[in-house]
């Protein structure tokens, strides 16, 4: 696959997983978790695959471009408050991913993409969950908990699809 294309299909990737995790957010499972945990992990899958082959200048670009689409779908699919808080958290956390993971490429080949994720998916619920449902009747602090723990574990269980797709490209 050339490189555009290949640059085109992790946008359109990043802007479904983000769009669909702020939808599913809306809708708790329990107080600890809500649907958007399962699908939101997914993102910095694609953003590590990008920067793993693209490199860094290439996965900021992506993470841009899905940041401004998803937002607008956002917005469409879930609330103003969801879009902004989803967007912002969004922004800070795959930069810093990007970052990461870059600093930490040319180490043991789960480092950068496992402790980028980890620390990404941190800064990322910590802003979201606070952002979009503080000083409402949502328990987001449980829910941000909960939901974090699921998106580490999602982080680990990608590591085996991302040791088999990585060193394609």
């Amino acid at each position: 696959m050339n490189q555009q294309r290949g640059l085109a299909v992790m946008v359109v990737l990043m802007v479904l997983i983000v769009a669909s995790a702020n939808y599913l957010v809306q809708f708790p499972v329990s107080d600890w978790l809500t649907w958007g945990a399962l699908t939101y992990p997914v993102s910095y899958f694609v953003t590590d695959l990008t920067n793993r082959w693209y490199g860094p200048e290439r996965a900021r670009r992506v993470v841009y471009a899905g940041f401004v689409l998803a937002v607008i779908l956002s917005a469409w699919l879930a609330s103003p408050r969801i879009a902004v808080a989803s967007g912002t958290a969004f922004l800070v956390s795959q930069l810093m991913d990007v970052a990461i993971f870059d600093r930490m490429r040319q180490r043991r080949w789960w480092r950068a993409p496992l402790v980028s994720s980890v620390l990404g998916s941190l800064v990322d619920t910590a802003l979201f969950f606070f952002l979009a449902f503080y000083a409402t009747e949502m328990p987001w602090v449980t829910l941000a908990i909960g939901d974090y723990g699921v998106k580490v574990g999602i982080a680990v269980i990608l590591l085996v699809p991302y040791r088999m797709v990585a060193t394609r490209g």
